[in-house]
């Protein structure tokens, strides 16, 4: 690190500023040493506050002068995890707010390079990969991508719903802000040396969900915004309607007094964002035994996300472009409640997130998980954490992602899936093993990360680095995660159909190669698939 840390102080001393000029206003980056340059905090839309809080993103706004590019906006506000929090510090409102990495002589020699769109996680109740630097993706193209980082609404401020919110606002406005900063990079990526024209969108968790409803946005119409998508743990959570998300509307009017307003929606867009954002919260679904672990998030509003995900896809809705799909080994470990002493506390978590699960669904997923041969111990752990863990794990991110590569080999455009395990040693001992979304480390590289990565991936998993990355920047540079791979990597197989389907890449160190889904797995996601519409997913 610290290494890291005086070539990061000697890179900036050597800064150069390079102006791009966006039209509505000009921005000043900063040209490092390393050959990356960097415009951090620049406006994509403008500020959605005052009338525009609830509303779909506008243009941003002119502004006079060159602005300075040298830090990053503030992130969109989450929701609170008690009542009467304060709004967080570094977050605002005021967000919409994007970074681009480029390489210094695509801006000075007008080229036209690839560009990776990157969407972040955090259920759509946080921006939990936020100020990811690209640094380390556009080093490990040898120049050769344009990387774009940016924030988008989340909980009521970017999905709030119901008929108030139909008539008065605008729905799923946090997808359309990805929309907007997708028809940004259309207007003015090649100011920054990219191709609008070979964008590949990619995202974790709720980024990944996101890839999703984008490929099936407005039932599949392409409207030429990207041509290839990577997603890292697809997030298939519960998904509402319309009427189905009135009691999340009526809470927060209630909570905030606005219930007695005769404008209850006036009162919701008025009021102070202190106000607002003490009683952001979340609250069970209807019939649930208690919270979410996300309440609000996308909204089937039969215009932009017009069916649930299962359903679009399997109704052939959704654009054709090439597409990587994968998860994690112990996708639901960092989710389940550690307390999870029994079936019963298992079956009561699950139905908390997907409410609309009969008993002789939860019948079937005790038998093929809650078994008391599949218990084990943990520090600090029930027993029955790591089997409720595995549940879930394939539920909501295992199984659909699965699917989503079996749908696009049967519709004949080229799919890879991979099987993220590499072992970290301390996360081994207490059990979370290879957690939710734990390759951005290795796909950003660890230094370039905002959270907190793995001790190991600085030494005994450094080696998983520049495999993730030759894959993650060839499939950018060339929808292929073959063609650029990192030297010595094993070859990235599609899907495949037929006897040569259910094929994926197992990525460990050192011990990186294809492998078959196994069929027991097979047997469970067949079966989690069926049930998806059923639970909302």
């Amino acid at each position: 690190m610290a290494k890291f840390y005086i070539f990061f102080l000697l890179s900036l001393a050597a800064a150069k500023s390079p102006i791009v000029d966006l039209g509505y206003t000009s921005y000043e980056g900063r040209s490092l040493a390393n050959g990356v340059s960097q415009w951090l905090g620049m406006r994509y839309a403008a500020p959605p506050l005052n009338e525009l809080r609830f509303e779909a993103p506008q243009d941003p706004l002119s502004q006079k002068g060159v602005q300075q590019a040298a830090q990053h906006g503030a992130v969109c506000i989450p929701v609170a995890s008690s009542l009467n929090a304060a709004v967080p510090g570094g977050t605002s409102e005021d967000c919409l707010f994007l970074d681009v990495y480029a390489p210094t002589d695509a801006l000075e020699s007008n080229k036209k390079l690839p560009v990776y769109f990157f969407i972040q996680g955090g259920g759509f109740a946080s921006l939990s990969n936020q100020n990811y630097n690209g640094t380390g993706l556009v080093e490990a193209s040898e120049l050769n991508i344009v990387v774009v980082t940016f924030n988008y609404r989340v909980g009521p401020y970017g999905f709030l719903a119901g008929e108030e919110v139909e008539q008065k606002a605008s729905l799923n406005n946090g997808l359309k802000d990805q929309i907007k900063a997708l028809q940004w990079v259309q207007n003015h990526i090649s100011k920054f040396g990219g191709d609008p024209d070979h964008v590949v969108i990619g995202g974790d968790s709720a980024g990944g969900a996101s890839v999703t409803l984008l490929l099936s946005a407005y039932g599949g119409r392409n409207d030429k915004l990207f041509v290839g998508a990577a997603a890292e743990s697809q997030s298939f959570a519960n998904m509402l309607n319309i009427s189905e998300s009135q009691f999340a509307y009526d809470r927060l009017a209630t909570r905030t007094g606005c219930d007695t307003s005769s404008n209850s929606f006036a009162c919701l867009r008025n009021l102070d964002i202190a106000a607002l954002q003490a009683q952001n919260i979340p609250t069970p679904y209807p019939g649930a035994p208690g919270n979410p672990l996300y309440l609000y998030g996308p909204t089937v509003d039969e215009d932009l996300v017009q069916d649930h995900t299962y359903k679009l896809f399997h109704e052939g809705k959704f654009i054709k472009v090439p597409v990587i799909f994968g998860d994690d080994t112990n996708e639901g470990t960092i989710f389940v409640p550690k307390s999870t002493a029994s079936v019963s506390d298992a079956d009561n978590f699950i139905k908390d997130q997907f409410p609309t699960i009969t008993k002789a669904q939860l019948s079937e997923i005790n038998s093929m998980y809650l078994t008391e041969d599949q218990t084990r111990n943990f520090p600090n752990a029930q027993p029955y954490w790591r089997p409720a863990s595995n549940a879930y794990g394939e539920i909501r991110y295992i199984c659909p992602g699965i699917d989503m590569s079996s749908v696009y080999a049967a519709a004949n455009i080229h799919s890879w899936n991979y099987h993220y395990a590499v072992l970290d040693p301390w996360s081994e001992g207490n059990g979370t093993g290879v957690s939710h979304t734990v390759e951005v480390n290795a796909i950003w590289g660890p230094q370039y990360v905002s959270g907190v990565p793995p001790e190991s991936y600085w030494n005994i998993n450094a080696n998983i680095v520049p495999v993730m990355q030759g894959y993650w920047t060839s499939f950018v540079r060339a929808l292929d995660p073959n063609k650029y791979r990192y030297p010595g990597s094993p070859e990235w197989k599609t899907w495949g159909e037929g006897d040569d389907a259910f094929r994926r890449i197992f990525i460990r160190t050192n011990e990186t190669s294809m492998e078959s889904e196994p069929q027991a797995q097979r047997d469970r996601c067949k079966y989690l698939v069926g049930i998806g519409e059923s639970l909302r997913q």
